[in-house]
C-alpha cells in the first residue's frame, strides 16, 4: 500500500512539474554540465575542464522561446561571449592594472547585454562575469586551453538545448490559453471604426473573427480538459480561457448594439470616443496572451496598467453615451454592456498573476504602452533592443557595477586573497538595478552561502570517493537549476555547494576555507547595499510628480499653439514642430522616471498604476494633438466657438492636473467640475454634405478634439479621489 501511494505521489509530482519549466530546466542543465566532468575523470578530456562545465551549464540554463533560427543565433552568440570573457580573464591574470581595466570592460559589457535583452541579458552578464573572474583568479597560464575548454563546453550546451526542440518547442497548455486571448484581440481589432472599411467589409471581418474566436476557445477548452489529471496551473489556465470566452460573448453583443446606435444621427459625436476603447480592448487582450506565454514580470506589470486604463476609458465612455445619446433604449443598453465588459477586469489581473511563477519579481522595466499588432504576439519578438539610447537607470546601474567590481578585483589581486574572486562575484550576483531587489538578494545570498559553504566544507572534510563526489556535483547542479526561478536562497545554497565541490575538491582544507568565503560574501553584499543607497539618495516617487507636471504643461503649451494656428490659418511650422518635440521629450522623461520607480521597493512605489495610467493618457493626448497639427492648412482658418471652448477647457484641465500632482493634495484643486464639463463637451459637427478638402479636414480635427477630451477625462478620473471620498475639502 505504501509503495502504491508513493508511486501515485511521484506520478502526481511528475504530472504537475511537466507543466512548469523548472524540472525540464534542471534535467537539461545537469545533462549539459556533467559529461565534461565525467570524461575528465576517466582521462578522456584534458585541460581546465571547469570552464567547459560552467559554460555548458550556463548555455543550457536559458529558457528559450521563439523561432529556432533566432534561438540558435542567441546560443551561438553566448558561446562566443563566454569564450571571450575567459580569454580576457586569462590574459589579465597576474597584472593588477590589467585585471582592473579588464574588469571595467566586463562590467560595461554586462550593461550592454542587459540593454540588448531584458529577458536573456542578465544571465549572459552573470555567466560571462563568472568565467572571467575564475580565469582571473587562476594561476597565470596560456589562455588557449581555457578558451577552447569554455568554447567547447558552450557548444555542447547548444547541442543539448537543440536536441530537445523537436520534442517540446513551447509549453502546450500556456500556448493554448494564449491563443484564446490572441483570437479575442483579433476580434476586437476587427471591430475598429477607423481603418477605412465600409460597413459590409467590417461586418464580414467581425463575422470571420467571431467564428475564429469561438473555434479557438472551444478547441483550447477541450485541450485543457483532456491534458490529464487536473492541476492548479491547468485550472488557472482554464479560468483564463473561460474569461476570454465571456469577454468574447459580451464583445459580440456590444458590437451588435453599437451597430444599431450607428444609425442614429448622434453617433457621429460618439464615434471618435468609442475607438480608443476598442483599441484598448485589443491591446489588453494581446498583452494578456503575451504574459501567459512569456511568464515575464514586465508583461504582468504592463497588463496591470492596461487594465486600469481600459477600466477608466469604459467609465468615461459610459458617461459620454449617457450625455450625448439622449437616454434612448439603445444607448442605455450599450451603457449596460460596457458595464458587463468591465466586470471581469478586476479579477483578470489576479488570474494572470496566478499562472506566473515570477509574478513577485520587480525590476526597472518600462511601463510605456505600445499598440500591439498581431505579428508581435511571438514571445521572442521584443527580445532584442537595438536602441542607441540606453535607459538612464541602466547606465547608473552599469557605472555602479563597474566601480564595485573594479574595487573588488583590486582588493583580491593586490593582497592575493585566496578565493578572493568571491568578493566581486558576490557583487555581480547581489547588485540589482533597484535597491529593493539588491537588499533582498543580499540577504538571500548571505543565507545561502553560509549554509552551503558549511555543508560543502563538511563534505570535503569527509574525503568522498570520486564517484560519490561526481554524484554530489550532479545533485547540486540539478538543485540550483530547479530552484533558480522558484527560491533564490535555496538556489544559492546549491550553487555554493557546486562551486566549492567543483573548484576546491583537490585543495588543502583548513578552517580558513569557510571563513574566507563567508567574509568575501559579507563584504560583497555590504558593498552592493551601500552602493544602492548612494545611487538612490532620493526615491523616484519624490521626483516623478515634477516630471509628469512638466509633461502636462508641455501638452498645454502645445495645445495653446495649435489653437492659435487653427484660428488664424497657420501652418505646421518650426514653432509647432518644436512644441511637439518638447511634449514628446517630456513624455520620454516621464516614462524614464516611471521605469525607475518600478524598480524601487514596493513601499516606495507611490500609486504606481495610477501614475502609469496618467503618463500613458498624457502621451496619447500628445498623439491626438499631433494628428490635429498635421491637418493645419495654411491660409484656411478653423474658427468655431466650441473649438475655442475645447482649447480653453483642455488647457484648464491640464493645468489643474499639474497643480494637483505637484501638490500631492488628493482634493485640491477640484477636478469634478472639469470632468463634468469635458463629459458634456460636444465637438463641432461638419454640417455640409459636400465632400471637399476643407470639410474633411475640419471633420478630422473635430474628431481628434473628441478623442483628446476622452483621454483627458480618463486622466481626470484617474487622478480623482476613490469613490466615497469627497472631492471638495470641507469648509
Amino acid at each position: 500500500m505504501k509503495a502504491t501511494g508513493l508511486l501515485a505521489g511521484v506520478g502526481q509530482f511528475a504530472e504537475r512539474e511537466s507543466l512548469l519549466p523548472d524540472l525540464r530546466r534542471a534535467l537539461r542543465t545537469t545533462a549539459a554540465f556533467m559529461p565534461p566532468l565525467i570524461l575528465s575523470h576517466f582521462g578522456l578530456l584534458a585541460g581546465p575542464v571547469v570552464f567547459a562545465a560552467i559554460a555548458a551549464q550556463n548555455v543550457a540554463l536559458i529558457d528559450l522561446r521563439g523561432p529556432y533560427r533566432v534561438r540558435i543565433q542567441l546560443l551561438l552568440a553566448k558561446a562566443v561571449i563566454l569564450a571571450g570573457a575567459t580569454w580576457l580573464g586569462c590574459t589579465a591574470a597576474g597584472s593588477l592594472a590589467g585585471a582592473v581595466l579588464a574588469t571595467a570592460l566586463i562590467a560595461l559589457s554586462m550593461g550592454l547585454w542587459r540593454h540588448l535583452s531584458t529577458d536573456y541579458g542578465p544571465s549572459m552578464a552573470t555567466a560571462s562575469a563568472l568565467l572571467f573572474l575564475i580565469a582571473l583568479a587562476a594561476p597565470p597560464a596560456a589562455a588557449a586551453p581555457a578558451v577552447l575548454s569554455a568554447l567547447g563546453g558552450a557548444l555542447w550546451g547548444v547541442a543539448v538545448q537543440a536536441s530537445l526542440w523537436p520534442f517540446r518547442s513551447q509549453h502546450p497548455l500556456r500556448q493554448a490559453a494564449a491563443e484564446s486571448w490572441i483570437a479575442l484581440g483579433d476580434l476586437f481589432a476587427a471591430m475598429s471604426l477607423e481603418d477605412g472599411r465600409d460597413s459590409a467589409t467590417r461586418h464580414r471581418a467581425i463575422t470571420d473573427q467571431e467564428a475564429n474566436v469561438r473555434t479557438t476557445i472551444d478547441r483550447n477548452t477541450a485541450l485543457l480538459a483532456a491534458s490529464g489529471p487536473s492541476s492548479k496551473l491547468q485550472q488557472r489556465l482554464d479560468a483564463l480561457n473561460l474569461t476570454a470566452a465571456r469577454l468574447s460573448t459580451r464583445g459580440i453583443v456590444f458590437n451588435s448594439v453599437l451597430e444599431s446606435l450607428q444609425l442614429q444621427p448622434d453617433f457621429r459625436r460618439l464615434a471618435p470616443t468609442v475607438q480608443p476603447v476598442l483599441t484598448s480592448l485589443t491591446n489588453t487582450s494581446r498583452t494578456v496572451a503575451l504574459a501567459i506565454v512569456s511568464r515575464q514580470p514586465a508583461q504582468l506589470a504592463t497588463a496591470e496598467v492596461r487594465l486600469q486604463r481600459l477600466a477608466n476609458l469604459i467609465q468615461v465612455l459610459q458617461a459620454r453615451i449617457t450625455v450625448h445619446a439622449g437616454g434612448s433604449a439603445v444607448a442605455n443598453e450599450l451603457v449596460d454592456l460596457l458595464r458587463q465588459l468591465a466586470e471581469p477586469l478586476p479579477v483578470l489581473l489576479q488570474q494572470v498573476r496566478a499562472t506566473m511563477d515570477r509574478a513577485a519579481e520587480r525590476g526597472a522595466f518600462s511601463l510605456e504602452l505600445f499598440d500591439l499588432d498581431a505579428w508581435s504576439m511571438r514571445p521572442f519578438a521584443s527580445v532584442l533592443n537595438f536602441s542607441l539610447r540606453p535607459d538612464l537607470a541602466l547606465v547608473r546601474f552599469t557605472a555602479r557595477l563597474a566601480v564595485l567590481m573594479m574595487l573588488g578585483v583590486a582588493v583580491f589581486e593586490y593582497w592575493a586573497i585566496p578565493r578572493g574572486y568571491w568578493l566581486p562575484l558576490t557583487i555581480v550576483v547581489v547588485l540589482q538595478p533597484d535597491y529593493g531587489s539588491t537588499r533582498l538578494r543580499a540577504a538571500q545570498r548571505l543565507l545561502g552561502t553560509l549554509v552551503g559553504g558549511t555543508v560543502a566544507t563538511l563534505l570535503l572534510w569527509l574525503k568522498l570517493p570520486a564517484p560519490v563526489l561526481l554524484a554530489a556535483i550532479a545533485v547540486t547542479t540539478f538543485g540550483f537549476s530547479y530552484y533558480v526561478r522558484k527560491n533564490y536562497a535555496v538556489a544559492v545554497f546549491y550553487i555554493t555547494l557546486l562551486i566549492v565541490l567543483l573548484t576546491e575538491a583537490t585543495g588543502t582544507l583548513t578552517i580558513h576555507f569557510t571563513i574566507d568565503r563567508l567574509v568575501a560574501t559579507l563584504a560583497g553584499g555590504t558593498l552592493a547595499m551601500l552602493a544602492a543607497l548612494l545611487f538612490w539618495p532620493v526615491w523616484e516617487w519624490q521626483r516623478f510628480p515634477s516630471f509628469l507636471a512638466a509633461a502636462l504643461r508641455s501638452n498645454r503649451d502645445y495645445l495653446r499653439l495649435l489653437r492659435e494656428r487653427l484660428a488664424t490659418g497657420g501652418a505646421y511650422d518650426p514653432a509647432a514642430i518644436t512644441a511637439k518635440r518638447r511634449a514628446e521629450a517630456a513624455n520620454g522623461a516621464v516614462f524614464a522616471s516611471l521605469q525607475r520607480m518600478a524598480g524601487d521597493p514596493k513601499h516606495q512605489q507611490d500609486s504606481l498604476a495610477q501614475a502609469a495610467a496618467l503618463a500613458n493618457g498624457n502621451q496619447r493626448l500628445t498623439r491626438a494633438l499631433t494628428t490635429m497639427a498635421l491637418h493645419l492648412t495654411p491660409g484656411v482658418p478653423l474658427f468655431h466657438p466650441e473649438a475655442g471652448r475645447f482649447g480653453q477647457l483642455t488647457g484648464e484641465a491640464l493645468e489643474a492636473l499639474a497643480l494637483r500632482i505637484e501638490s500631492k493634495d488628493p482634493v485640491s484643486p477640484p477636478l469634478a467640475p472639469l470632468l463634468t464639463a469635458l463629459e458634456n463637451f460636444q465637438a463641432p459637427q461638419v454640417e455640409s454634405t459636400a465632400i471637399d478638402g476643407v470639410s474633411q479636414r475640419n471633420q478630422w480635427v473635430f474628431g481628434q478634439m473628441s478623442r483628446a477630451a476622452l483621454e483627458l477625462s480618463a486622466m481626470l478620473l484617474a487622478a480623482s479621489p476613490p469613490p466615497g471620498q469627497p472631492e471638495q475639502k470641507p469648509a
